[in-house]
């Protein structure tokens, strides 16, 4: 799975929005995404992702919802 599809498939799951940091949570916990080195998913990595694609995520508020 990449990580842009883990983070929709956490969103999907929640009724409402999420910080960075639960969403970073629920990855690393269900182990949805593992990066190439080994290493967990960081928040800063989630926002990063996100913000890549502006036609999938909003960030409202703090939280991120999902556009589709």
């Amino acid at each position: 799975m990449k990580i842009e599809e883990a983070i929709v498939y956490v969103l999907a799951k929640r009724n409402g929005g999420l910080k960075t940091d639960q969403i970073e949570e629920v990855i690393n916990r269900k182990r949805l995404f593992v990066c190439k080195d080994g290493r967990p998913v960081s928040s800063a990595f989630v926002y990063r992702t996100i913000k890549m694609f502006p036609d999938t995520f909003v960030v409202t508020q703090g939280r991120v919802f999902l556009m589709i």
